[in-house]
């Protein structure tokens, strides 16, 4: 819901006059969802709502569709030639130094820089300073309230009895010889998320060996492969409660097929477990400082422990994203990798810290969930493993 006390509250917090939301033919998905149109067909011309940080808002719309923006309070200015655009925009700003949009300088990140190359150039030559949403952004889309926190834990209890699950079963049919393809292990992960009321929007990555090396492998039926003992096995789930504006828990752990674990796997999983958990400390001494803290400050504490092992060239994924409603949300990701993510690790945000190491042969990830409450307490959620579980133990 359109909350415009809280929105022109968090504009004076960030330090900025105004928000200035566009879009063009649903180009600008953030700025849909904070007005309230995800729902809704985009419109053929564009549009443009200031938020001030005091004040009541202003509408820019074009003649063909005056009603786009109905919906939403304040003033509204029709424009229909290209001379009244600009004269609109040009109001629009008047009198404003820092205007929020969706961007973010150079090639930083492309979650949240929605609005085109020209539309920014012609603000800042208003004499307009613009600067990102991506905070702002995040605060309206990525934190949880108190309901969503409890869909969050009642889906970790479905994700984390699934590897129970999917362990039991590789177990049960490799014994004396026998094997299980990657595909029927994730059919039956599938089923455990039915019968305990949760839903996903794409299936669970079994992998084994090799496969294990690719962070976003996709077992599909006819070029998977089956598990036999003797195999290292990575399972990467991800799921939510089946019902409206629920969360996702999303989790990896790896095994091996045997009674106990051969040492170079042991060696990797140690270095990941480290990585994870330097990750972790790092949020949670952040907090506990009352410093801000930026995703990519997380990722910076994970990678340097794999990197000062002798395997940064293998760390080819970020260390984390953020977790909503979509299994990828709209907030901050652990990133220092693909993208400097600046923005900053808000309360009542959860992300995942994932870790990996992906050799050629083999590839070792763990992943758990991370949610900073209300009050600045850090939780982590998913269970910390251990070791590398010996699935025939």
């Amino acid at each position: 819901m359109f909350d415009l006390a809280s929105i022109q509250k968090s504009l004076r917090e960030f330090g900025v006059d105004g928000w200035l939301l566009y879009d063009f033919r649903g180009s600008n998905l953030p700025a849909r969802r904070i007005l309230g149109l995800e729902d809704r067909p985009p419109g053929s011309r564009r549009f443009f709502y200031m938020i001030p940080a005091e004040g009541e808002p202003r509408k820019l719309v074009h003649a063909i569709e005056p009603r786009a923006l109905e919906h939403l309070p304040g003033s509204k200015t029709i424009y229909m030639a290209w001379q009244d655009l600009e004269a609109g925009i040009t109001a629009l700003v008047s009198g404003r130094k820092r205007v929020a949009m969706e961007y973010a300088p150079n090639l930083s990140n492309p979650y949240v820089s929605k609005v085109d190359a020209g539309t920014i150039e012609f603000v800042r030559g208003l004499a307009v300073e613009v600067v990102s949403s991506g905070d702002l952004i995040q605060f309206f889309e990525a934190t949880w309230d108190d309901r969503q926190w409890s869909l969050h834990q009642q889906a970790e209890t479905g994700t984390t009895t699934a590897f129970d699950l999917a362990w039991r079963l590789i177990a049960d049919r490799t014994r004396d010889g026998g094997s299980i393809r990657e595909t029927e292990v994730q059919a039956a992960i599938l089923e455990h998320f039915r019968k305990h009321g949760l839903t996903t929007y794409s299936p669970p990555n079994v992998s084994a060996n090799a496969h294990s090396g690719d962070p976003h492998y996709e077992p599909k039926a006819g070029e998977d492969s089956a598990i036999q003992a003797g195999e290292f096995v990575l399972i990467d789930l991800w799921a939510k409660v089946d019902e409206p504006r629920a969360v996702y828990s999303d989790l990896t752990r790896v095994g091996f097929v045997g009674t106990s674990v051969p040492e170079k796997y042991e060696t990797i999983f140690a270095v990941v477990a480290a990585a994870r958990d330097a990750a972790i400390a790092c949020v949670k001494d952040a907090y506990a400082a009352g410093r801000p803290l930026r995703g990519y400050e997380v990722d910076d504490a994970a990678r340097k422990i794999i990197a000062d092992a002798g395997y940064g060239k293998y760390y080819i994924h970020r260390t984390g994203h953020n977790i909503g409603q979509e299994v990828h949300g709209n907030g901050a990701n652990m990133d220092d990798l693909e993208t400097r993510d600046e923005r900053l690790v808000l309360p009542r945000t959860c992300f995942s810290v994932e870790p990996g190491i992906y050799l050629p042969e083999f590839g070792v990830r763990s992943e758990v969930n991370v949610f900073v409450d209300g009050s600045g307490k850090v939780h982590v959620t998913g269970g910390l493993q251990p070791r590398v579980v010996p699935i025939l133990a």
